[in-house]
Formats: structure tokens, sequence, C-alpha cells
């Protein structure tokens, strides 16, 4: 299969990127995504050329690390799936493929494909964790959650902090990442000793981070990989509003 691939370059962050032309020949359809410009950056080195930057490391779905715009669309065209496990089968011999890196003010270029996603780990150490001292650990059984509690605890837990949500949303919202973690713990009881602080926290580092405001585009949840429901973030905003009353009230 031969490519058209259109890729966004840039050299620093200081520098002004471009979009950049290759053409790539043997392309196999069972090839993942990352795969495919592991043998473009072959090409490139053995001829002397820079190779793409791009993010990426246990390339099965599961960190986060990887992430890019394919065609306008985040992650590529397939739902639920991170770059790293999009297969070529998904594009045609001749195909031309755009690939840019997410774009939001809060998560600047450092190179090529690679975004600066630290505000994301800012947002998490503010109070993204659980550290009342809960002893050794329990039996699985000796601290009862409701079944559906459990359920959605999961659903919320499964955000790999990729950012495809930053990327989608037309303002660059992080609603989605952020009201995942705070949802995740606000569930459950070990992280309900902390509920009103951590949630504090983690919006106003938020929105110190300089992301945008949520106008319920519903394309953050639409681009999650995991399909983190849209869910947390009304359960965020009541968290937060409990939080604000109960500070203002000095309980």
């Amino acid at each position: 299969m031969k490519l058209n691939l259109r890729i966004w370059r840039q050299k620093d962050a200081a520098a002004e990127g471009a979009i950049e032309t290759f053409e790539l020949d043997g392309v196999s359809p069972d090839m993942s995504f990352l795969e495919m410009l592991d043998i473009l950056n072959e090409k490139l080195v053995g001829e002397g050329t820079d190779p793409v930057a791009f993010d990426h490391d246990c390339r099965e779905g599961v960190c986060g690390s990887c992430g890019a715009v394919v065609n306008g669309q985040v992650h590529g065209p397939d739902t639920e799936t991170t770059l790293c496990q999009l297969h070529m089968r998904r594009f045609r011999d001749g195909d031309t493929v755009q690939i840019e890196p997410w774009r939001s003010r809060a998560f600047p270029v450092i190179r090529d494909l690679v975004v600066d996603r630290t505000a994301f780990d800012r947002i998490q150490q503010a109070g993204g964790y659980v550290s009342v001292d809960t002893g050794s650990a329990p039996d699985a059984n000796i601290l009862p959650v409701p079944k559906p509690d459990a359920e959605r605890a999961f659903d919320y837990a499964e955000c790999i902090g990729c950012g495809g949500c930053v990327a989608a949303c037309p303002n660059g919202a992080a609603m989605l990442f952020t009201a995942a973690k705070v949802a995740h713990l606000a569930t459950l009881p070990q992280g309900k000793v902390e509920r009103d602080a951590r949630v504090l926290a983690m919006v106003t580092q938020m929105d110190e981070e300089g992301f945008g405001a949520c106008t319920n585009h519903y394309e953050c949840t639409a681009a999650c990989p995991k399909g983190v429901p849209i869910d947390a973030i009304a359960t965020m905003n009541r968290e937060y509003l409990r939080a604000t009353f109960l500070s203002k009230e000095g309980v």
C-alpha cells in the first residue's frame, strides 16, 4: 500500500511549524499506525533526514502516551481506540493522510507531533490521590461498596490521560480528564475523606493551566479512547458546588 503523508514538522517549541509531505510505499494493512511511522522514520534516517518525533510507550492502548490528529480526527477514524491501536487497514492504497499534534494553548508543541502534557500531571498532583492513612491492605470485601458505585468508579478510572479530550474540544477544555479523576475518587469511600479539598484544588489548577471552558459540545467523550462517560463532568460540577458551599459556610 502506498500513502501520501502530510505531517506537521516543527523543530522545537520556539520554531514555526509547517506541513511537510512524504511518500511511503510498502505499507502493510496489518501494521499499526505507529509501526507505519516507524517505517517512515527508517526511510528518513536512511536518507539523512531527521525522523518524525512522536510520543509512544506501551503501544497497547494502556499508557496514554501516544496521540495525534489524523485527518482531522483525534486518534484517527476508529472510536474508542488509541493511535497505537489504529491499524493501516482503515486506509486505502493511494490515500492522503494528514497527521498533526494536539492543538491546545495548554499543550504547547515540543517537536513535530510531541506536545507538553505536563499540565495534566500538575492537575493530578493538585489533589488526584488519596493521602489518608488506611493502614495495611484490607481484605477485598471488608469495605462494602455498592455495585453501581463500583462500576461507575471503574468507568471514570478508565481515563488514561492521553489528552485526546482536550484536542477534540473546540475550547481546549480539560473538563473530562479532571472530572474523571475527581469523580473516580469521590465515588469510592476511600476518597470521600478529602473530596472537598480535592475538587477545589484540582479545578483551580485546571483553570490556572489555561485550559478552555466546557460549553457542552460533547466532543471530548466522543474522542475519548476509553469511553469515559460525560456524566463525570456533572459529577465534578456537583462536587465543586458542594465544596464551595461548605467552604463558605465554614464547615
